[in-house]
């Protein structure tokens, strides 16, 4: 599946209270490369399980991505490839009181370095634009164009000692 994402992300304080929960799980993600970015995750809930490796252009608030789906077998192959533990991320998905939907995720739960993030997807930039960020409990502050923030480098910080 190829397409193309349009997202501000947010640092939180954690998960918000008071917004319908959707959905909620785990994943574990690990990086095979990060220029460019290729990463590897499983989901896993009492509702799903599965595996994909994800291809991401660089980018800031617009960026293509490519995801294929991968079985388990493939995963753990690719995974025995990188020297490095997972980074772990408890998702859940929230109902803003605008319709959009609110992904947030809790970083490596427990660890000195972990940290909370949301993200809202948009379908053009104009939406985004326009989006009030006054609606998201727990906000710090927008990290959208903030590169250290970006996941790969995360990985770079905490897995790589970059």
């Amino acid at each position: 599946m190829e397409f193309t994402e349009i997202e501000r992300k947010f640092l939180i304080t954690g998960f918000p209270t008071g917004l319908e929960e959707l959905t909620r799980h785990t994943s574990h993600i690990f990086y095979l490369s990060v220029d460019p970015e290729v990463r590897a995750s499983n989901y896993f809930s009492p509702t799903r399980d599965d595996c994909q490796l994800t291809v991401k252009s660089s980018g800031t608030l617009t960026r293509r991505e490519v995801v294929i789906n991968l079985d388990r077998e493939r995963f753990d192959a690719l995974k025995a490839m990188v020297d490095h533990d997972f980074i772990v991320k408890d998702y859940r998905r929230f109902t803003l009181p605008d319709g959009n939907i609110l992904e947030c995720s809790q970083v490596d739960p427990g660890s000195p370095t972990g940290f909370c993030y949301a993200e809202v997807e948009f379908p053009s930039e104009d939406a985004a634009r326009m989006f009030h960020v006054e609606q998201i409990p727990t906000l710090i502050r927008e990290v959208t164009d903030d590169p250290s923030w970006k996941m790969k480098n995360y990985w770079r910080r905490t897995r790589l000692g970059e």
